[in-house]
């Protein structure tokens, strides 16, 4: 009869020392403990499988257990008798687990983010990285794609409306879509789970609202007024005193850089990388921008950005609606953004300028009478000639002086020119 092999006990396992050589303390079933001779204790399962003698490595003592190498070793027998390699098993399942650390949230929403972070703008790169790092990552960043669902991503959404953030937890709604959408299409999600939420079913209705603006004119001169006697830094108020006089988005001015103006010329430049439409832009500056301008250069003119902020980083985008705050116009009066429905409309209604032209420089879409779009050169003169009347007429609201006929046209509703 073969010699019965006893079952080690724990004293056994945790008494055992190393010896010249590498021995083994049989448990029975295949289970063994490997001493090496610097002292480490393996657990081992040795069986046969396809005709071949393989070896299963079970863990490390103490770390694993004899009870729970006990545990492995059936879990390995179970294996064998449904005719599946336990080594083979073990395999797959760290590969499984390496492909589920490599499909985690985060992961795959920072490889969709340095796709597109280089056709973005520097602006809209922070805000989308802010709303992932701020809310997002801590609630879903650790979950495979392919195990989030519905629910935790509802769970996020009403966690940020909660705080008031409704049209926030909107845009992070898109923003998740679009990077489940980047999962399925690099094969590691079969569909989107978000795509089954709808912002009008999940958030409490809101009031739509645009971004706040002075269209009036006799509201808009103690406003321009009050831009001039700014106390803050003249970095800000050169930006502020632009702001007006360009109407460009925020973020345009924020990041306005030197080598992006032509002096000579009298025009700036923005990439498109720059522009919300992802189309290089071309602005006319007037006498009066061309003047604020050439007083900021002697402060920062040597280095990138216009509008320097902290170190050599331009200045926030949050400056511009701070200082109006500070001139004590609140949100629901006027904003930065604020400034081209000011222009669209005064210019519109109060000038008479074709709506293609002021369109145009809004850098919104405009279509010719065959439906292609304008490049940005077109018109040139014409809004070169727009943005100038535009700047005298604002200097003429600071100044209560009324334009000649010859000039800009007074404060008097004309009829809208011809397109």
């Amino acid at each position: 009869m073969p010699k019965r092999i006893l079952p080690l006990s724990d004293a056994q396992v945790s008494k055992a020392k190393p010896a010249e050589k590498d021995y083994k303390l049989s448990d029975g079933g295949g289970l063994h403990l490997l001493v090496t001779t610097s002292g480490g204790k393996l657990w081992r399962f040795q069986y046969r499988f396809d005709g071949k003698q393989k070896l299963l490595a079970l863990g490390q003592y103490p770390e694993i257990s004899l009870a729970n190498a006990r545990k492995r070793r059936e879990e390995a027998r179970t294996l064998l008798a449904n005719e599946q390699d336990p080594s083979e098993a073990k395999k797959a399942a760290k590969k499984a687990e390496a492909l589920k650390d490599a499909s985690s949230f985060e992961l795959v929403a920072r490889e969709w983010f340095g796709k597109n972070d280089p056709v973005w703008s520097p602006g809209h790169a922070l805000t989308v990285m802010c709303r992932l790092e701020k809310d997002v990552f801590p609630a879903i960043g650790s979950k495979p794609v392919s195990e989030i669902t519905a629910s935790d991503i509802r769970t996020m959404l009403l966690k940020i409306e909660a705080r008031g953030a409704v049209e926030t937890a909107t845009r992070i709604k898109i923003m998740c879509g679009q990077v489940f959408r980047y999962a399925v299409a690099t094969g590691r999600l079969e569909h989107d789970p978000s795509a089954a939420l709808k912002s009008r079913e999940i958030f409490r209705k809101r009031e739509i609202r645009h971004h706040a603006a002075i269209t009036d004119p006799k509201e808009l001169a103690p406003l321009l007024m009050a831009i001039d006697e700014y106390q803050g830094t003249f970095v800000v108020k050169s930006a502020l005193q632009l702001t007006p006089l360009l109407f460009v988005r925020p973020g345009e001015l924020q990041n306005m850089e030197w080598s992006d103006i032509d002096f000579e010329e009298a025009l700036w430049s923005i990439p498109a990388e720059r522009m919300k439409m992802r189309q290089p832009h071309l602005v006319p500056l007037s006498r009066q921008s061309l003047s604020i301008l050439q007083g900021l250069h002697p402060a920062t003119g040597h280095g990138r950005y216009v509008f320097t902020g902290r170190g050599s980083r331009p200045m926030s985008n949050n400056s511009i609606n701070a200082a109006l705050r500070y001139l004590g116009y609140d949100s629901d009066t006027v904003t930065g953004h604020g400034f081209r429905a000011t222009a669209r409309t005064i210019l519109d209604e109060v000038l008479g300028f074709r709506v293609d032209l002021i369109e145009h420089q809004l850098a919104h879409a405009v279509r010719d009478p065959n439906g292609r779009a304008y490049n940005r050169t077109s018109f040139l003169d014409d809004r070169r000639q727009m943005m100038q009347a535009w700047a005298d007429y604002l200097y003429s609201l600071k100044a209560g002086v009324k334009m000649p006929a010859s000039g800009v046209l007074p404060l008097t509703r004309k009829k809208k020119a011809l397109v």
